[in-house]
């Protein structure tokens, strides 16, 4: 049994009777005109079929399986490559039945008759919504021939929880990923000039990225130098690098659909200058804290909580917050540094699938779970109540975490960080 015969057949057995899960791949998107943006199937449809083909359909209930692909037409094979086809399809996923998607219309009465709930991720495309309930509303009009439609739709939580947790392989999926994003990263320290634009660094990040058969980067890659890291998604990448600024790269690789998410910062001329040092130093001690943080059974938005406590006390420290630790973190005046939380589950997505909190209360962290740990400092550039020498400062330092009993295990361990090593690569 291969990893998506086994995954269908754990999704089965929490399938009870009168019960269906229905999944759909992604679609082609049309960029302008007749082109369209790069194909990435759908996580979930992914993480059970391996499939890699748009527009298929997957349908499970306790007993009955099928898979739906594009028909293989030779006209349209010429044109899009070789399709995978129903029969292969379904033999490799060892199912029951196999069809074309040409022919969903006409199954899909048989397949979701007498079914009670439906389990299906709705909202994600409204076409498909309406067509979802056209058919429920059409059997429901059979009643009088003993048939009905599903009575409740829910979304399929079960199989994002089964994704939060990851196995060995994933594990290895995305440590491959993280020794990519290392590439891509140590070619900045080493490769980036004075001088240099914002999207030249962009495309050594792309270089690294697809010359190791990588999709590209697992979301859109932030490179943003000086002022610009104050910007917490600052995506333009069109800005010029000038002397003695920091430049902050947030980008993570993707390869077979696991990503890597990563973010460190560095100068662009050979040091650090004395009060940006002071501001990393502060940052790097929390992040270290905090990935210390990450034991199984600790609730998750305790780490946030703790690392919130001991950026408070560093900023204390530099005379850029006064008064208690507790009443500033209840007024929530670092908010003005520190805006976003520590982290977020990490996978097949970027900020990947899993619940945060369970019946109102935070979760606690189990082993296979990968979360990001990356606490930040922003200092406004137009802010004249911060000091001048930290104004336009803008520094966030992450990595991939995995949980592990006691001892957490950094995934991204291999990107240096300590401004030792820094500097010494920037020379």
């Amino acid at each position: 049994m291969n990893i998506y015969q086994n995954r269908i057949s754990l999704v089965q057995k929490k399938l009870m009777e009168g019960e269906a899960l229905l999944l759909f791949a992604s679609s082609h998107q049309t960029k302008n005109r007749d082109v369209e943006y790069k194909f990435r199937q759908d996580s979930d449809f992914y993480y059970l079929t391996g499939i890699n083909e748009s527009d298929g359909i997957l349908f499970l209930t306790e007993k009955t399986s099928a898979i739906f692909t594009l028909p293989k037409i030779k006209e349209r094979e010429i044109w899009t490559g070789i399709r995978l086809g129903n029969k292969k399809a379904k033999k490799e996923l060892n199912l029951e039945f196999g069809f074309d998607t040409t022919e969903w219309k006409e199954k899909s009465f048989e397949l979701l008759k007498n079914i009670h709930t439906l389990f299906y991720f709705y909202g994600k495309n409204l076409e498909r919504d309406k067509e979802i309930l056209s058919i429920i509303e059409n059997l429901n009009q059979r009643s009088r021939n003993g048939e009905f439609g599903p009575e409740k739709i829910q979304l399929p939580n079960f199989l994002h929880e089964m994704r939060l947790i990851k196995s060995d392989e994933e594990i290895d999926l995305i440590l491959e990923s993280a020794k990519i994003t290392a590439e891509g990263h140590m070619a900045l320290f080493k490769e980036t000039k004075v001088g240099m634009y914002e999207y030249e660094l962009e495309s050594i990040l792309d270089r690294e990225y697809l010359s190791s058969g990588c999709w590209g980067g697992g979301y859109g890659h932030i490179v943003a130098a000086g002022k610009n890291a104050c910007v917490l998604h600052y995506t333009s990448n069109n800005s010029q690098i000038k002397k003695d600024e920091l430049i902050l790269v947030d980008s993570g690789a993707e390869k077979n659909y696991y990503t890597a998410d990563v973010t460190r910062v560095f100068p662009s001329s050979k040091k650090f200058t004395s009060p940006q040092k002071d501001i990393y130093e502060l940052v790097l001690d929390v992040q270290k804290k905090a990935i210390s943080y990450v034991t199984t059974g600790t609730e998750f938005f305790e780490i946030h909580k703790k690392t919130v406590y001991n950026l408070i006390e560093g900023l204390k420290s530099l005379k850029l917050l006064k008064g208690s630790v507790d009443k500033i973190f209840e007024k929530e005046d670092y908010k003005k540094f520190y805006m976003h939380k520590t982290g977020h589950w990490l996978g097949m997505d970027v900020h990947d699938v899993g619940k945060y909190f369970i019946d109102g209360k935070s979760r606690k962290l189990e082993n296979g779970m990968i979360t990001t740990i990356e606490p930040g400092l922003y200092f406004d550039p137009t802010d004249k109540s911060i000091p001048k020498h930290f104004r336009g400062i803008g520094i966030r330092i992450e990595d991939d975490i995995l949980v592990n009993e006691k001892k957490p295990i950094n995934l991204t361990f291999m990107i240096p960080k300590e401004i030792s090593e820094i500097e010494s690569l920037r020379s």
